[in-house]
């Protein structure tokens, strides 16, 4: 599958290794405070999450980069491809969403041609006491390149946020180059 990883990516870094990187931040968090989980609101968590990804996969890439403009797009791009890696809206990268909808369907705050990677976590937080919960863990990683005509408007009220989801094929595009699938989840 190494097709499926763009612009000379790391296609040989292992989920195991980026899994213990944010479960050894999830299990500190534990310690000082209760679950992450638990303690963020799901839209925080994701967003934290999301981030971390970013962080790491910057980490392990010979030339993907996090993009340093606040709120920037893509999340990762090609390193030095931006005066001082920064950009407010680029082509040359990677975009990382995280959520808990299997399958990968998320949000976006556009259409756009770009690389999308999606990954999917599951957090108990029912089981009690919450110190019996089972951690975190990844459970889904798709990355595919999406064109706008892979999306459908999400039309919100008049103080809504407009966003864009993946329709059904764009969804299928995206599913059909997983990176990662727990098969045990």
């Amino acid at each position: 599958m190494l097709q499926l990883w763009p612009l000379q990516a790391k296609p040989q870094v292992k989920m195991p290794k980026l899994q213990s990187e944010i479960q050894a931040f999830l299990q500190i968090s534990a310690y000082l405070r209760g679950l992450l989980e638990d303690t963020l609101r799901k839209a925080n968590l994701s967003g934290t999450l999301s981030d971390m990804v970013t962080a790491s996969l910057a980490n392990h890439s010979r030339s993907l980069t996090q993009n340093t403009y606040h709120n920037g797009h893509p999340d990762l791009i090609v390193q030095g491809k931006y005066a001082n890696d920064s950009i407010k809206s680029g082509e040359a990268g990677v975009e990382i969403k995280t959520t808990l909808k299997k399958g990968g369907a998320v949000d976006t705050h556009g259409a756009r041609d770009q690389w999308l990677c999606v990954f999917v976590y599951k957090a108990d937080n029912v089981t009690e006491p919450a110190i019996d919960r089972s951690p975190l863990k990844f459970t889904e990683v798709y990355l595919s390149h999406v064109a706008v005509g892979d999306f459908r408007r999400n039309e919100r009220g008049e103080l809504g946020t407009r966003t864009a989801t993946l329709h059904k094929e764009g969804i299928e595009k995206l599913r059909s180059n997983w990176v990662y699938l727990d098969l045990d989840s």
